[in-house]
């Protein structure tokens, strides 16, 4: 508004730029208007679209992170009893009947002992290879939700300098003719006779004014980007620890049968003359080792599930008000001054040519 002002009252000094033409000796008709053209200052109202900044009240997203309590299933080892297969050797008593000799003087047979081989089945411990469950600790993938700051470019207002053309008033001399009224006298000729002269001319220094286009600074508003950090929700992959149950290969003893060979004794018919042995049975007590099958208890590890309370995090959507200033439209209402042109009537003088 005050650079309207300054160039309102720049433009009330300001004479007519078309300089009041001259009245031509040449003679007019009576009824032709006599005059010139000119400007007319007037005030022209318009309508300009401005922008002001209002408050918006607007709701932002947040996370708010609390504590919650939760099960989780863990594997625990625990000891198991079981019976497993054993040997043990034992002696027990039995009645053995054995052969004593006694000699009589007569042509007896006789035995004679010799060895000779035989196979026998015997039980010989083995190992043998079992799978057993086993857990496995592994990673498995999983996403987690993170939020990551982004740049976002937004426009905000600046002011730019720049020329615009305006008109600077100066004034320059100039002769003009004026005209004389009246009845002037000149002087006399040779005869004496006077010379007069009715509406002369003289000349007249004036000031004209002159309107010259320089070029003055304003500040215009423009748009320029700029960077603004916002926070965008990514998923990253992570690895979590679980576990999985597999099979490995253990030993396990076992008897299996075998055949060996052993020498037995085994008595052969010989005649000879001398003493008869003869043989009376007799009865002896003996002591004889056996394997029997026992069940001795062992202890194997085993795994059962048990849950556990833990506090896990979670998050919470909330809405939170907030004050936004924006930019909206408005009109204004302003006057601005505007060149008519009008036509300025000059009244005749009578007597002048």
């Amino acid at each position: 508004m005050f650079f309207y002002l300054q160039v309102v009252v720049g433009y009330f000094l300001v004479p007519s730029e078309s300089t009041p033409v001259s009245l031509s000796r040449s003679k007019r008709s009576f009824h032709e208007p006599e005059g010139y053209w000119s400007k007319k200052l007037t005030w022209k109202t318009e309508w300009v679209k401005i922008w002001k900044t209002e408050k918006k009240l607007i709701w932002k997203q947040e996370w708010k992170k609390r504590q919650v309590p939760a099960w989780k299933e863990i594997q625990v080892p625990i000891w198991k009893e079981i019976q497993v297969p054993d040997w043990k050797v034992i002696s027990k008593p039995i009645w053995k009947e054995t052969q004593v000799p006694a000699w009589k003087e007569i042509q007896v047979p006789d035995w004679k002992e010799v060895k000779v081989p035989a196979w026998k089945e015997i039980q010989v411990p083995d190992w043998k290879e079992i799978q057993v469950p086993d857990w496995k600790e592994i990673q498995v993938p999983a996403w987690k939700q993170i939020w990551v700051p982004v740049w976002k470019e937004i426009q905000v207002p600046a002011w730019k300098e720049i020329q615009v053309p305006d008109w600077k008033k100066s004034y320059q001399p100039e002769w003009v003719k004026e005209g004389i009224h009246g009845e002037h006298y000149l002087g006399k000729d040779d005869h004496g006779s006077e010379y007069t002269a009715h509406d002369i001319w003289k000349k007249k220094l004036i000031w004209k004014p002159v309107w010259k286009k320089v070029w003055k600074t304003e500040k215009k508003q423009i748009w320029i980007p700029k960077k603004k950090m916002e926070w965008k929700s990514e998923w990253k992959q992570i690895w979590k620890t679980e576990k999985k149950q597999i099979w490995r290969t253990e030993k396990k003893q076992i008897w299996r049968t075998e055949k060996v060979q052993i020498w037995i004794p085994k008595k052969e018919q010989i005649w000879r003359t001398e003493k008869k042995q003869i043989w009376v049975p007799k009865k002896e007590l003996v002591w004889k080792q056996e394997k029997v099958q026992i069940w001795r208890t062992e202890k194997i590890q085993k795994w059962v599930t048990e849950k556990k309370e833990i506090w896990k995090d979670e998050y919470k959507q909330i809405w939170v008000p907030v004050w936004k200033s924006i930019e909206v439209p408005a009109w204004k209402k302003i006057s601005k001054p505007v060149w008519e042109k009008v036509w300025v009537k000059v009244h005749k003088h009578h007597g002048w040519d």
